[in-house]
């Protein structure tokens, strides 16, 4: 706890208000987890009453006016202070709420607003004593995600945070709240909502198999039709996910994003492209996904063996290697039952004995050493490139100088 935050709590409460932690710290802070996120709620005092302790200890900003939140900015540590508020749903979407602040309002008043009960606890400050009107941490300890009251429904969000909660925090959600969930839909919901909370499931650490425990118990899979089970099993489509944890180091931010999100619709290529376009527009996952599960689900155990076949997949997808991690991730079961149990480590070895794994081939040859024999730009020349990229492929010329031998035989 930062020693600059205890005091600003002190002179707050010397001031007549009262200061506390709220939302994800707490959570994370009884999980034991690390959470560099500050959200102070502050109580008895009014905006005018505020700032001016703040600025003593630096720079501040009113960064959301409807919410009345003032940020500020200290030598390595930000911190976020706001209001108590209530919320009434009066309109369509996400931004259909009108917002109150009432500063005399209980903490349990005010808490009434979160969606979770794991997410309605908060520390006062500076004494860090425990504020928990819902029942936050009996419900962790029993590894229950359970919402706070009516006006949870008034956020269909909630839905999709809820499973990735489950995922990150390893709950199962309370009966009551997976019925409240059912009763509401997704679409008044943005793209952009949506893909935020999978990328939270499906990309931060935790069990994602929960996370889609969750999705399934909210019968999310019949609102998004196009995610299918792997083989027939919503289960070993979990261990799939699981499996993803461990493998994802050495990828870029992007691969990070098209290995989960293929790993998650594995069992769905035929319907992966219209799933990501109802939720996302990456361009990069939108291309690369459909393609990548298009050679998952085609792939056969005899291309270990078969340098041509493994030279024009990588061709396809840019390099080889988050097919791979998709093959690893794969339960080992359905290896082990076609008599092929090394089949991972296979086609991973030969991926790697063919550089395939970080890259594509590139050709040989090039335009400006064709034109440099006397071949002038044009059909001809690009038929001549593309001939010897095949033969390459096929490893019949194994480099630049015998790609320039055989062009130099056409002329």
């Amino acid at each position: 706890m930062p020693n600059r935050l205890l005091s600003i709590a002190g002179e707050i409460r010397e001031a007549g208000g009262r200061a506390f932690l709220v939302g994800g710290w707490v959570r994370d802070a009884l999980l034991g987890k690390n959470c560099r996120d500050y959200d102070v709620e502050v109580y008895d005092l009014v905006q005018d009453e505020l700032v001016p302790i703040l600025k003593k200890y630096g720079r501040t900003n009113l960064v959301g006016k409807a919410f009345g939140v003032i940020h500020l900015a200290m030598k390595g540590l930000s911190l976020d202070f706001s209001f108590p508020r209530t919320e009434s749903k009066v309109g369509y979407g996400h931004r259909g709420f009108v917002v109150h602040t009432d500063e005399k309002l209980s903490f349990k008043e005010a808490a009434l607003r979160r969606d979770f009960t794991i997410n309605a606890m908060g520390m006062e400050l500076p004494e860090l004593t425990l504020c928990d009107p819902y029942g936050g941490i009996d419900d962790l300890k029993k590894g229950l995600l359970r919402h706070v009251g009516p006006a949870f429904v008034e956020d269909s969000l909630r839905i999709l945070r809820g499973v990735q909660f489950a995922s990150r925090f390893a709950l199962k959600l309370a009966p009551e709240t997976i019925e409240l969930c059912r009763t509401l839909s997704l679409e008044d919901l943005s793209i952009e909502r949506l893909f935020e909370e999978f990328k939270k499931w499906l990309l931060k650490p935790g069990k994602p198999s929960l996370g889609l425990r969750a999705f399934l118990d909210i019968k999310l899979n019949e609102f998004f039709p196009e995610v299918s089970p792997l083989r027939g099993s919503w289960d070993d489509l979990g261990e799939m996910l699981d499996n993803t944890e461990s493998l994802r180091d050495n990828l870029s931010d992007d691969q990070v994003m098209e290995f989960a999100f293929a790993a998650f619709l594995s069992g769905s290529p035929e319907t992966s492209l219209k799933f990501l376009e109802r939720i996302t527009n990456e361009t990069h996952l939108v291309k690369n996904v459909p393609l990548l599960l298009n050679a998952y689900s085609t792939l056969d155990f005899a291309i270990v063996s078969d340098a041509p076949a493994l030279r024009r997949m990588a061709v396809k997808l840019g390099g080889l290697k988050l097919l791979c991690l998709l093959v690893k991730a794969t339960p080992r079961k359905y290896y082990a039952a076609a008599g092929a149990s090394e089949f991972p480590e296979q086609l991973w070895q030969a991926a790697a004995d063919l550089d395939l794994i970080e890259a594509a081939p590139q050709p040989f040859l090039m335009g400006k050493m064709l034109m440099e024999m006397g071949f002038k730009p044009g059909k001809q020349m690009g038929e001549t490139i593309k001939q010897s990229f095949e033969l390459q492929l096929d490893g019949k010329i194994k480099n630049a100088e015998e790609a320039i031998a055989w062009a130099r035989s056409r002329t």
